[in-house]
């Protein structure tokens, strides 16, 4: 019998993806930057149990499914505008989209600070820059940290990589209904917009701060998360030839 966990997995994949770009595709050249797109919190609110008195877009295996708004918009726009790539800590999403599951992040020991029934996990970019997985449709170098973004709602899984990579949007709830982040006017897809005409997307990112602050040495939470990644180099001693430190912004 199929496990709650990858029907879950299942519906999140077609709400998101339910008709973006009309379902239709062509084979094209890649575009010239990466954008590599988080789901919980910031296309949807996964909520468990489902919420009494609301009802969310989807229902299943006990966890509700909340659509952010103009999410689909926003998806056309990433499309249009850059090379896009799904990396969830839940889910694995089909083709067209490259993507990367919890299978490919960087596992720990440890639950986060806001939640401790959370797993800590990274999302080591390096992972894509030097195509850890075959069927990644780019050849291994063709994205690297000059023309890379990870959008993500949890600073701490961004640690291992370079600062001027990821951008942390604030999180998506589902109590939010006038949330219009993504919309064609929205903070968000403003950003994003002139990440992609600028010519040195590391510089962009450096000179406009955008949502969450990432996690520095005068961060609350530093010691802790600080920590975890150097147990996590300690267990990896030896079985990985990834060195793993935490990246420190200016």
């Amino acid at each position: 019998m199929e496990s709650d966990e990858n029907q879950s997995n299942k519906v999140v994949s077609k709400i998101s993806m339910k008709g973006v770009q009309n379902n239709t595709y062509v084979i094209r050249c890649l575009k010239k930057k990466l954008l590599v797109l988080d789901i919980n919190g910031l296309l949807a609110d996964i909520v468990s149990p489902p919420p009494e008195g609301l009802k969310p877009d989807t229902i299943i295996a006990r966890r509700a499914i909340f659509k952010r708004p103009f999410y689909l918009e926003f998806l056309n726009f990433c499309f249009e505008k850059f090379e896009v790539a799904v990396w969830s800590s839940r889910t694995k999403y089909p083709s067209p989209i490259s993507s990367q599951d919890a299978s490919h992040c960087t596992k720990t020991t440890f639950k986060t600070v806001e939640n401790k029934h959370k797993p800590v996990v990274f999302k080591d970019m390096r992972k894509i820059w030097e195509k850890h997985d075959p069927s990644l449709p780019w050849e291994k170098g063709y994205y690297n940290e000059s023309n890379t973004l990870l959008l993500d709602d949890s600073p701490y899984k961004a640690l291992l990589n370079p600062p001027q990579n990821s951008v942390f949007p604030h999180t998506f709830s589902f109590q939010n209904r006038s949330d219009n982040s993504l919309g064609d006017r929205g903070d968000l897809r403003k950003y994003l917009d002139g990440l992609a005409n600028a010519e040195n997307m590391n510089k962009y990112v450096e000179e406009h701060p955008f949502g969450q602050q990432p996690i520095t040495k005068t961060s609350p939470s530093w010691n802790y998360y600080h920590n975890v990644v150097a147990t996590l180099s300690t267990s990896q001693h030896g079985k990985s030839d990834i060195t793993y430190k935490v990246i420190i912004p200016k």
